[in-house]
């Protein structure tokens, strides 16, 4: 299954949920908490693939 054919309506609904999961005063939180983690995934990977490439140009 992929999370590409969601589309529009898919991500209201998730949203919908997730605000009366959540309340409107935890959303925020758990946007800035998502990037975050976002942000230092990207930032390992970016490390882990230049470290890759230095190690190949050495071989």
């Amino acid at each position: 299954m992929s999370f590409a054919n969601i589309g529009v309506p898919g991500l209201i609904l998730i949203l919908i949920i997730a605000l009366v999961i959540f309340g409107p005063n935890k959303l925020p939180e758990l946007g800035r908490a998502a990037g975050k983690t976002l942000k230092e995934f990207k930032s390992a990977t970016k490390e882990l693939i230049d470290e890759n490439e230095s190690n190949s140009k050495e071989k």
